[in-house]
């Protein structure tokens, strides 16, 4: 009986089809990641907050030194605080440096508003299919002389 037992696991093993799903990832293209790139440098500049949360899905993350913004109402959140602090009216913003390797992008920007300057700002982002998955942020800023005019003499 031990044999019987014995051969029909042994038949059951070598006749079984098991199938393995492997999942692979997506082919990375550098022209890809490059038009999503250039799309959110434009429409940042717009103050297009639909055409900026188009290049978003549920399961991105934004990370900026204050905070790290998860799913797309926490970054649609982010992005209406930056358009009230870079208004499109009066604001100028310029692109030093854009650089694009397989599924990263990278930028250097810097921006002058009414409030303040973006002496240097800088973006890190990873896009895979077609959407920035990863996000990271860092600026430094300074205090218009307009703002800081205000603000001496209003305090005095």
């Amino acid at each position: 009986m031990k044999n019987y037992i014995l051969f029909v696991f042994a038949f059951a093993l070598t006749n079984c089809d098991v199938k393995t799903t492997v999942k692979t990832a997506a082919p990375v293209s550098e022209e890809k990641t490059k038009e999503v790139l250039e799309h959110h440098w434009k429409t940042f500049q717009a103050n297009d907050l639909e055409g900026t949360m188009a290049d978003y899905t549920a399961e991105s993350v934004l990370i900026t030194p204050d905070k790290t913004y998860v799913g797309l109402q926490e970054i649609r959140d982010n992005f209406i605080a930056a358009f009230e602090a870079f208004p499109k009216d009066s604001s100028t913003l310029q692109l030093d440096k854009s650089i694009v390797h397989d599924d990263i992008g990278y930028i250097i920007w810097q921006a002058t508003t009414p409030r303040f300057k973006l002496q240097y700002g800088t973006d890190t982002f990873v896009i895979r299919d077609g959407k920035i998955v990863r996000q990271t942020y860092a600026g430094v800023a300074v205090h218009s002389d307009s703002c800081l005019r205000k603000f001496r003499s209003s305090r005095y």
